[in-house]
Formats: structure tokens, C-alpha cells, sequence
């Protein structure tokens, strides 16, 4: 499976290595059986100031123990939940959320825009030196709805014990499985089914989330008020460059597109962004996916008019193109923009820029955003998570690094098991038999790990009803994948999510 979170932002919790034996003890048949380690969580009380008052809340952190078919543990799945006191567990709605990876824990969205802290990061700038701090969240989803933030197994503390093992959990079909299991083991064991409930997915969080939420519905009759889907990675096929797979080479053009024209390197860059996306769009669709539909069957000028746009809105020349046969991914393309300056331009957001590590790398080495600001959410988390949620365990919290091999094959509904998933087609069974299910999906325009393109594209071909259909908005932003670190997005993506979660809490 691609994944869909750079590699600057993997490998964040270093472990180290323990030293080699020399020598391997004899069994011992007379020693007893090794202990099932057992779940445990920490609970604090806790105020914050938001909307003009006080909200009381307790915070539960820690592990949930998960069982199989047979009542054999499998997993300790581990959770943050935020539930306002005094709520009616009835009626209070409840948001299940993650990130996505896949392999990433929930820290991100954590710290970053739904939990009652929120990191401090400036906005374009290395949030790379110390001390590093955390203030009240403003922003955060606790005054509409109690919040459950989820780590796979795998990440954070969640890791497969007893009976289970790495493969049970590590695939699109068996994450899907197990994040379903705990949210339904968490609605029995806090006595939540009355109430509404919601779920949001990051980046493969999003792909996760249309499979969840089928799962949910048909396997455990747990119909959900709605989902809510950040940057989501839907689909291999349209949400993938470079592969020659003409849907997402389409996809990406108008964000390289968006890119180019930020850091203005465009020959005639237009003076707004919007007019100049719809232009590149309707290029897109109309001149250059016809020809990548034909393939050697097109003419001479049907490729050179293809040539000449592809440079125009992207600053890269027609030579360049040539070479790369039309298509490029995006990693040759954030290497290869900038390149006669010395400068590599951020994945995950590309409004941002570092130094480029190797000028005659043909592909970026590092993604300049997660450099950007991964160190200080991870300090702040880790910090966080111990002193003021009282944590206790000598197992590091892992951020990402903690997932084996990941299986690509979903058994994908009404087509059987695919080598590569499409939840879109989850997600629209869903929708037609929950069809009081809403859908909000929130895209930035500098996102090019799921450009907005593969966002819309999903939407579009989602297999329902036109009444149906009427159920899902798409939300837009100026920043990128994680567009809350972007101050004005932040503010507007409180803004949405809040009002998706009044609207549909009834």
C-alpha cells in the first residue's frame, strides 16, 4: 500500500536494539505459562476555558484488551478518550479519530487540532528547537462532542498480545477489522450505543474510515451519524502518480499546479490561485487525460499541446515532460522544481522548503514539512501523554515504525478480494444502506500526499443515489495535508467539523 505519510514523518520512536546473546537457556518445561499482559488505563480530571466557559472533562489514557471469536486476547488496543462530565452518555455525541499511515498513531491530529492541548507551531517555519510548549486548544472538538482518539495496532502502546499476531492486524481488511472491534468494544464497555456517533480519518485514516464505516453497519449493525474525512487516501489506482495509471496522473497535475504558482516559478503566474486551478482542471481533464488515454495512438500535436501545458502549469520544462513520458509523480516533481536553486519542496505540504540534500537526486530525500514539525510534536506528546495524563509504561509510545509489512488486498464489495483497495465502493455501500449518513471531507490545495483532485475524483465516482449523493461535502483549504498547522485553516477547520457535528447529532 503507498503511505501516504513521508518517510521524514516514519521512524519517530527510536527503541534501542537490545544486545546479542551469546548463548540460548534451555526450556524450562516445569515454568509456568508467560502472564497475557493486561490492559490498564490512567484517568485525570481536567478544566478547559472554550467558548466564553469552563468545560469539566476526564481524560482515560491507556490500553483496552481486545478478544477474538473464541474470548481469546488478541490485542491491547490503546486510547485517549476526553468525555465532558456530567454529559448524557445518551445524547452527548461521541467522535472516534485517528491518522493514518498506514503505521502513524493518532499524536498528530492529537496535538495538532482535535485534543483539549494543542502543540505550539509556527506556521513555515523549523519547529526544530526547544523549548518546546503546548497551550489550551481553542479549537478542539470537546465543547460538541466527547473524543476518543484510537491507536491502531501496531502504534502508541497497541500492540498484539496472546493469541494474536502482527498479520491479523497489519492489511487494509484487518485494520479495518480490529478498529472496528475496539470501537464497538469501547461503545459496550463506557456505555456509549445510544449515543450519536461520529468518525474522523487522516491521510489512510480516510481509507480506513469508508471501510470502517461499512463495517460497522453490517457486521455490528452500528449505523454512524457521520464521517469525517481529512486529506483522505481512498484509492490506489486515482490517488497514486507516476504509475502509469492515467486517473491519478490526472489527479496530481492541478496541485503541482497550486505548488508551482506559490513559490512562482511560473514564466506568466496569474495573480489568484482559483481562476488558475479551474484553468489547469479543465486542462487536465480535457487535453491531457485524452491523450494519456491514447497512448502511442495520439498525434504529434495532440502530445505537443500536452507538452506545452504541462510546462506552462507547472514550471518544469517540456523537455522534462518529454523525457518523463507525461507522467511524473510527486516526488520527481518537488526535487525538480526548484532545483537550480538548491531547494526541496515539502510532500505532505508544499508550501514547504529546505535545502536539497543532493542536487542530482532525481527524486526528493527527505520531505521538508515533516522535518518542519515533527520534532516538536513528538516532544510535546511524549511530554504531555506522561505528566499530565499520568501515563505510566515502560513501553515507548510509538509514533510510526511499529508496523510490519502491510497487506494490500481488500475484499472490496461486489468485486471480491482486489490486489489493491478502493473504499470508495465501501463507503457508498455504506452511505445507500445508512442513507442518514453524512460525510464531510476537508482537502487542502497544497496537499500532494492526497491532492484535492483524488479527493473529488472519489467523491464523484461514488456508486449512489443522487438523494444520497446530496449527504457528502467537501470542505477546502489553503494550507496542506495537515492543513491545521495552517493558523487561518485551523480556525476554519474548527469551524466545519463543529457545524457538521451540529447538524447531524439530532
Amino acid at each position: 500500500m503507498f503511505v501516504t505519510l513521508s518517510a521524514s514523518l516514519a521512524a519517530l520512536t527510536f527503541t534501542p536494539p537490545v544486545a546479542a546473546q551469546d548463548t540460548k537457556p534451555a526450556a524450562d518445561s516445569t515454568a509456568a505459562p508467560k502472564a497475557t499482559p493486561e490492559a490498564k488505563v490512567w484517568v485525570t480530571k481536567h478544566e478547559i476555558k472554550i467558548g466564553g466557559g469552563v468545560l469539566a472533562y476526564t481524560a482515560t489514557a491507556g490500553t483496552m484488551l481486545i478478544k477474538n471469536d473464541k474470548d481469546e486476547p488478541i490485542a491491547l488496543f490503546g486510547f485517549t478518550a476526553y468525555v465532558k462530565d456530567g454529559g448524557d452518555p445518551r445524547t452527548r455525541p461521541i467522535m472516534f479519530a485517528y491518522n493514518g499511515g498506514p503505521g502513524s498513531a493518532s499524536a498528530w491530529l492529537h496535538m495538532g487540532i482535535l485534543g483539549p492541548k494543542r502543540t505550539v507551531l509556527k506556521d513555515l517555519e523549523a519547529n526544530t528547537s526547544g523549548p518546546f510548549r503546548t497551550v489550551d486548544n481553542e479549537f478542539t472538538i470537546l465543547d460538541r462532542a466527547d473524543l476518543v482518539m484510537i491507536d491502531p495496532v501496531g502504534t502508541g502502546l497497541s500492540r498484539p498480545i496472546g493469541k494474536g499476531e502482527g498479520k491479523d492486524f497489519w492489511g487494509v481488511d484487518q485494520d479495518i477489522k480490529s478498529v472496528s472491534d475496539f470501537i464497538v468494544r469501547y461503545l459496550t464497555q463506557y456505555g456509549r450505543w445510544a449515543a450519536p456517533k461520529f468518525i474522523l480519518g487522516e491521510s489512510y485514516g480516510g481509507m480506513r474510515t469508508a471501510g470502517v464505516s461499512r463495517e460497522l453497519l453490517t457486521k455490528h449493525n452500528v449505523a454512524l451519524n457521520g464521517v469525517v474525512l481529512v486529506s483522505p487516501y481512498l484509492d490506489f489506482g486515482s490517488g497514486n502518480a507516476g504509475l502509469s495509471l492515467s486517473d491519478g496522473d490526472v489527479n496530481f497535475l492541478p496541485t503541482y499546479a497550486a505548488t508551482a504558482w506559490f513559490h512562482r516559478a511560473l514564466a506568466n503566474r496569474p495573480a489568484e490561485l482559483q481562476p488558475f486551478l479551474r484553468e489547469v482542471e479543465a486542462f487536465a481533464q480535457d487535453v491531457y487525460a485524452p491523450v494519456l488515454f491514447k497512448g502511442a495512438r495520439a498525434t504529434a500535436a495532440e502530445r505537443q499541446a500536452v507538452l506545452s501545458g504541462l510546462a506552462r502549469y507547472t514550471g518544469l520544462s517540456t523537455d522534462y515532460w518529454d523525457k518523463a513520458n507525461l507522467r511524473l509523480d510527486e516526488a520527481h516533481f518537488l526535487q525538480e522544481l526548484m532545483r537550480s536553486k538548491g531547494i526541496v519542496v515539502g510532500r505532505v505540504d508544499t508550501r514547504y522548503t529546505g535545502g536539497s540534500l543532493n542536487a542530482l537526486s532525481e527524486t526528493m530525500p527527505y520531505d521538508p514539512y515533516g522535518s518542519a514539525i515533527a520534532p516538536a510534536i513528538v516532544a510535546t506528546f511524549n511530554d504531555y501523554y506522561r505528566q499530565e495524563l499520568k501515563v505510566e509504561s515502560d513501553r515507548p509510545y510509538l509514533l510510526s515504525g511499529g508496523v510490519g509489512e502491510w497487506d494490500d488486498r481488500h475484499a472490496q464489495p461486489g468485486a471480491g478480494r482486489v490486489p489493491f483497495a478502493n473504499t470508495v465502493v465501501d463507503l457508498a455501500q455504506a452511505m445507500t444502506l445508512n442513507p442518514r449518513m453524512k460525510v464531510l471531507a476537508l482537502t487542502g490545495y497544497f496537499d500532494l500526499a492526497c491532492p484535492y483532485r483524488t479527493v473529488e475524483y472519489a467523491i464523484e465516482h461514488l456508486a449512489v443515489a443522487p438523494s444520497v449523493r446530496s449527504n457528502v461535502t467537501i470542505a477546502y483549504y489553503d494550507a496542506g495535508h495537515m492543513m491545521y498547522v495552517h493558523p487561518p485553516s485551523m480556525q476554519k477547520f474548527k469551524s466545519d467539523v463543529a457545524a457538521f457535528v451540529d447538524a447531524n447529532a439530532r
